[in-house]
């Protein structure tokens, strides 16, 4: 196999959502040498949406149906799913993703919440798992559950996962970010963090032991606080241009984090997959399927998830 290991491996998602166009703006704005790019998608899609100023490496993968911008398709689902099956097969440095719709992937019999997942089946060995993590510049959120009913996640949440996945962040900050000794906040999952447990038991009974266990091993992290008060340096530290206090703000549930932090920077929110031997990046937007093939996707955020993947 071609070696691919110092190449950033961009798949171009959902054939028929906003993923191939802007791949080829982002590509074209960006000017990245053709050297450090390899394309994962189909010559046909490609052209459908646009035509890249580079002369970037496609590796072809077989699309023999027609490309119907804004239809959720088994076709296009299944499509989409090669695409990161193959990214992952070539181990390359990085993987950039388009997105890719959920409902699609299941039509064609892929029963994953999420590209994140596809990763982690592909990738992950020796108990790796994947974490989904959001950055704005150094305005980061991590999820500590993801595509999730809400009335599952008090469910879900317990000492053992939320110990794990502060220990992968930790990890992540040292080995790759090389942020020896990264400080978190963590967001309670009830109002007012519970209140003493008036409103909700969960921060006394799993989330402070969990945070005493991580604190004994080292990690600076506080105690679980509101959302909504806690977000508030996040939002203006990133609004005014500073540095946030913390280096990452943990989120209990899929909406608590990611309303934050695309309403401050809704453009230039990154999606990473972390925790795996190869980071992936994504925008943090869906298809569009309402605006696939009109040519007026912005690429800003899929220029981060490349950009991201340069430094």
């Amino acid at each position: 196999m071609k070696d691919y290991s110092n190449k950033i491996a961009i798949t171009t998602g959902d054939p028929n959502g906003i993923g191939a166009e802007i791949t080829i703006k982002a590509l074209n704005l960006l000017n990245i040498p053709s050297k450090d790019i390899v394309i994962i998608s189909n010559s046909k899609v490609i052209n459908t949406y646009g035509n890249l100023n580079n002369n970037y490496e496609v590796i072809d993968i077989n699309y023999d149906s027609k490309i119907r911008p804004g239809e959720i398709s088994v076709e296009a689902g299944d499509f989409a799913f090669r695409l990161l099956e193959k990214a992952c097969q070539i181990r390359p440095k990085f993987i950039v993703t388009a997105p890719t719709s959920k409902e699609a992937m299941n039509l064609a019999g892929h029963k994953f919440s999420g590209q994140t997942e596809v990763l982690e089946h592909f990738l992950a060995h020796d108990g790796q798992k994947a974490e989904m993590l959001f950055a704005a510049k150094d305005f980061r959120v991590l999820l500590l559950t993801r595509h999730l009913p809400l009335k599952d996640v008090s469910k879900t949440l317990t000492k053992a996962l939320i110990i794990e996945k502060i220990e992968r962040l930790r990890s992540f900050f040292q080995n790759k970010l090389m942020i020896k000794k990264p400080s978190f906040a963590l967001c309670s999952l009830n109002p007012h963090a519970g209140e003493n447990s008036l409103l909700g038991d969960e921060e006394e009974k799993i989330i402070l032991p969990a945070i005493e266990a991580v604190r004994n091993r080292g990690i600076n992290i506080t105690n679980p606080m509101p959302a909504d008060a806690l977000f508030i340096n996040g939002v203006q530290s990133y609004l005014r241009g500073d540095k946030s206090s913390y280096d990452c703000y943990i989120a209990c549930y899929h909406d608590q984090g990611l309303i934050p932090i695309k309403a401050a920077a809704s453009e230039k929110t990154v999606n990473m997959t972390i925790g795996l031997d190869i980071i992936r990046t994504s925008p943090s937007h869906g298809t569009a399927f309402d605006i696939a093939g009109k040519n007026i996707a912005n690429p800003e955020s899929m220029i981060e998830a490349i950009k991201y993947c340069l430094y």
